[in-house]
């Protein structure tokens, strides 16, 4: 089988500097919360802080390359196959099936991908981006008389929501042809 070159350098080092910068973000966010213990209060606050400001401004920088690029076209949604990849998830993938899904230069992602990105570009990630910045500053904002527990609930729901997106990504990209298939397109940018 031929390999494709889909995935350019800029969209690596963003996958992966995502895949860190949400990393530290969960475990020093969950550290804060004391779900789990993992470092000193006040050390997790502080790194969580820096982690989130680096996500809140390498975030912009993602969205305008997508624009001026053109790769904005990848997040689109789709009907088309939407229902065979749907049925290949649910059923077919455990039944040795073909996916119904050929990545191309012009579609990279199956109709359920393009949903959840686009999901996490234009909702989840921007709404846990701006709570946390008016979480991180809510009095230097002039906010300080309406407290925080709203604030902090909607911040940890959509940690949460970000965390059932990892677990779920990462179970995904072990079902390619190999275990470690699309892992190696995300590292060297083809896939087969």
């Amino acid at each position: 089988m031929a390999k494709m070159y889909l995935f350019t350098v800029f969209e690596r080092l963003w996958h992966w500097f995502q895949v860190i910068v949400v990393t530290v973000l969960l475990l020093t966010g969950f550290s804060i919360h004391a779900s789990i213990n993992l470092m000193p209060f006040a050390d997790a606050v502080r790194i969580h802080n820096i982690a989130g400001l680096a996500w809140a401004v390498g975030t912009p920088f993602f969205l305008f390359w997508l624009v001026i690029t053109g790769q904005w076209k990848h997040y689109i949604p789709t009907t088309k196959k939407f229902f065979a990849v749907a049925r290949y998830y649910a059923w077919d993938i455990f039944w040795s099936t073909d996916h119904p899904f050929v990545k191309t230069e012009t579609e990279k992602h199956n109709p359920i991908q393009r949903l959840a990105y686009l999901s996490l570009f234009l909702f989840i990630a921007p709404v846990q981006i701006i709570s946390g910045v008016i979480y991180w500053q809510w009095h230097n904002l002039g906010l300080g008389f309406l407290g925080l527990r709203n604030l902090a609930f909607v911040h940890i729901l959509f940690a949460f929501a970000i965390l059932g997106f990892v677990l779920v990504h990462v179970y995904m990209i072990t079902t390619g042809k190999t275990l470690l298939s699309y892992i190696r397109g995300m590292i060297h940018g083809f896939v087969e």
